[in-house]
């Protein structure tokens, strides 16, 4: 029977986990940055139309005009209607929205601008984590149905383990598995019983399957944790810069507060934007991991139990 090292396939399970995680981050990168490119183009249309304010029509001139000395009153000329009209088309011209997102950046300082961007880093980050941990979930759970539909139909755990994809967590098991079994014997580990050593080897393993399922947990509860005094830091920071103005100016009429105040209060919204994907994705997927979970230690402890009774 061919030795194995367990060195090499555990370096073949990480290599290809983490070249398919690369690869699938990558791929989801490449997305996001078109999505972003599309949403922001059209966050821009929309920002360009909500700031196109119509000013108000002038009235036209309803007085009559004295035609002379003599006080009879003449009809308005051609020449005069016509620049009326043009006068009322080019009167809704549009004014700038003092109040909106642009606002808010273009007239906020550094620690508005970093702050702004911080919470946009931690989104991308949080829903980078979220799409990658479900590819890698849902790949964990399609390698269970495979292996539940071929593995126990092989005539020993080595050919079981052949018909699994190379590289997938059911297929490190099974070898780790064996090689506990039959390097056993003439090692350092000779003192220590088969049954014990196999359980321990085995166990590892999904210790370790179970270590990469949560690589990437901490950062969304971190994120879900700390996105919202982020955003209220910064509304208390707009709030700081509103009332220095107001002080400064020495006017407290509802244009110089509201502009100011409303920026300020964005920030929180924004950090409660980032904040509930993270937790309900963070929720969503340790309960997915739990799943996934329990089909491999159902497939860890039938393998423990088939070692044991020496069919290999």
């Amino acid at each position: 029977m061919a030795t194995r090292d367990p060195r090499a396939s555990e370096a073949s399970f990480v290599k290809f986990s983490n070249g398919e995680a690369l690869m699938s981050l990558i791929n989801f990168i490449r997305s996001a940055r078109l999505a972003v490119m599309s949403v922001t183009l059209m966050v821009g249309a929309l920002t360009a139309s909500a700031q196109a304010v119509p000013s108000p029509v002038a009235p036209a001139a309803s007085a009559p005009t004295a035609a002379g000395a003599n006080g009879n009153l003449s009809s308005p000329k051609p020449a005069d209607i016509q620049a009326q009209g043009l006068g009322a088309a080019t009167s809704a011209h549009a004014v700038e929205n003092p109040y909106g997102l642009s606002a808010l950046w273009a007239q906020g300082d550094f620690v508005a601008k970093g702050t702004l961007i911080i919470m946009v880093l931690m989104s991308i980050g949080s829903w980078c984590i979220i799409f990658v941990k479900l590819y890698e979930q849902q790949k964990l759970l399609n390698a269970a149905s495979a292996a539940s539909k071929s593995f126990w139909k092989a005539g020993s755990v080595q050919a079981g383990a052949q018909t699994l994809r190379n590289g997938s967590a059911f297929r490190y098991i099974a070898e780790q598995g064996l090689t506990a079994s039959q390097h056993h014997e003439g090692t350092l580990v000779e003192q220590i019983d088969l049954h014990t050593w196999v359980t321990m080897s085995i166990q590892r393993a999904v210790e370790k399957v179970q270590s990469r399922l949560q690589d990437g947990l901490a950062f969304l509860a971190t994120v879900g944790s700390t996105a919202p005094f982020v955003g209220l830091f910064g509304t208390v920071w707009g709030i700081y810069n509103a009332l220095t103005a107001i002080g400064i100016s020495g006017q407290a009429s509802i244009d110089k507060v509201a502009g100011p105040v409303g920026e300020a209060l964005i920030m929180t919204a924004i950090g409660l934007a980032v904040a509930v994907p993270a937790v309900m994705g963070y929720n969503w997927l340790i309960r997915r991991n739990k799943s996934a979970m329990e089909r491999v230690r159902n497939f860890s402890g039938d393998l423990h139990n088939v070692l044991i009774g020496a069919k290999r």
